[in-house]
């Protein structure tokens, strides 16, 4: 089971696994309304979907310059972390997507 919020015109603004308190209700996780929802929030051109993509691309750079500058060391993360840090960080190589810091650098690989 999830929980949603409705906007006054009764359509569903947001999802939660718990009750997030008053005008959260609850609703079966393969009711055909939530599971719209669900698939419209994750469409390609969402906001949402477009600001996280965004914002996971600067905390990725926040993350190898805070490495490069010493303040943090790659070894501090978990190593489920480590493999994600490493797999994103070869995905952009890869797809040649350019960040604030200067990707000449292997920062995540060059310190395991």
């Amino acid at each position: 089971m999830a929980y949603i919020l409705r906007n006054p015109q009764g359509n569903i603004t947001g999802t939660s696994s718990e009750n997030l308190g008053n005008g959260w209700e609850l609703i079966d996780n393969n009711a055909k309304e939530y599971l719209d929802f669900l698939e419209n929030s994750l469409a390609e051109g969402s906001p949402f979907r477009e600001s996280d993509i965004q914002l996971a691309r600067v905390l990725e750079d926040l993350i190898s310059i805070l490495i490069d500058r010493g303040m943090l060391r790659f070894t501090d993360f978990p190593p489920a972390a480590q493999k994600r840090l490493n797999y994103r960080q070869s995905m952009r190589k890869k797809n040649r997507l350019s960040g604030i810091v200067d990707e000449s650098h292997d920062f995540f690989t060059s310190l395991l």
